[in-house]
């Protein structure tokens, strides 16, 4: 979620990035029957799990009041099921992969191997990369922009679109912070989350990049632009949240704005002869080659790297090129326009 100026491809890839539910290894009778038993004793072979013996809520099942299950395994909600579940994926793959056969999705994932209760790891680590990534950009074009660019004489910045590049950034870290958490742990408010958050990036990223395409500097003029993206953006997230969670409807969105922004970006490059339009087609044709991963889906080597994994690291240098791109449009237009000046 979520899962990012190769937003374009790359934030619409988190969009339609959907679960299913029906997956080969849930047909499975020996998976199945595992299951119910463990459901039931609690135990998957020797291995017996500590959440079977407590409620949804933390509370035992069967004793007194103030043995309660501890906060730090109750945060991550793993209870009797998530365990039963993921325990006996394990031991039908275990099974699988001494007989030869390759592994399969359960419940709409591949087996993925958990390390202190985060599902998938190397996501989770490549997220927290790309947040760090993002912030890093921001505060060294903040930096760039107030302390190393010329001012107007009302003290502001020449370049324009300092504010809409300091809401991109906010949209960014909210959208790489809940794929983290997303990733951590699938739930159905976390999935919201991440799915949510990928929305409003892209939408958003939509509307800053019609407005630097077109270089519309008055602010009426953007209030217009802004406002039917803003509505329909809105609208679609309430959507996913209150009304159905419809994969198929969110990649199609998804897709529509992403590529828009490709086409817009990629010409107006073109077109201008921006001095750094080099790097921004490097970021564009980057993340639609990153697509690739995401088509070429594949089971995660050691339980832990998959092709989402992979998609995720090679969003990190682009996110590093797409701020050098932008520091070096604000350097561009402060120029321009200190020229118009004189």
């Amino acid at each position: 979620m979520a899962r990012h100026h190769f937003v374009p491809v790359l934030i619409a890839l988190c969009c339609f990035a959907g679960f299913l539910e029906a997956s080969p290894g849930d047909a499975d009778p020996l998976y199945r029957d595992c299951l119910q038993q463990c459901e039931k004793t609690g135990c998957v072979g020797k291995k017996c799990f500590q959440h079977c013996n407590f409620s949804s809520d933390g509370n035992p099942v069967d004793g007194p009041w103030y043995l309660q299950e501890p906060l730090y395994l109750q945060w991550k909600q793993w209870d009797c099921h998530g365990d039963c579940r993921y325990h006996c994926m394990l031991s039908r793959e275990e099974e699988r992969q001494k007989l030869g056969y390759k592994p399969v999705k359960y419940h709409g994932k591949w087996p993925f191997k958990r390390i202190y209760g985060i599902q998938e790891p190397v996501s989770v680590a490549f997220s927290a990369l790309n947040l760090a990534v993002h912030f890093h950009g921001w505060v060294s074009f903040f930096i760039f922009v107030n302390y190393k660019l010329p001012f107007r004489p009302n003290k502001k910045t020449y370049y324009e679109y300092t504010g809409l590049w300091n809401m991109y950034a906010v949209f960014a870290l909210n959208a790489w912070i809940w794929s983290a958490v997303f990733h951590s742990r699938d739930v159905d408010l976390t999935e919201k989350l991440d799915y949510s958050s990928a929305v409003a990036l892209l939408g958003y990223s939509l509307i800053l990049a019609i407005i630097r395409a077109f270089n519309v500097t008055l602010e009426a003029a953007r209030v217009m632009i802004a406002a039917p993206l803003i509505a329909f953006v809105t609208t679609h997230i309430l959507f996913l949240n209150f009304y159905q969670l419809d994969y198929g409807w969110n990649m199609k969105v998804c897709v529509a704005m992403g590529i828009a922004q490709i086409g817009l970006w990629a010409i107006w490059a073109g077109v201008t002869r921006h001095p750094s339009r080099f790097k921004l087609w490097v970021v564009v044709i980057g993340g639609a080659l990153a697509m690739l991963l995401e088509i070429y889906d594949f089971p995660p080597y050691s339980g832990l790297v998959d092709a989402h994994a992979l998609w995720h690291a090679t969003t990190i240098p682009l996110t590093y090129l797409w701020w050098s791109y932008v520091r070096d449009d604000s350097e561009f237009r402060t120029a321009i326009l200190i020229k118009k000046t004189k």
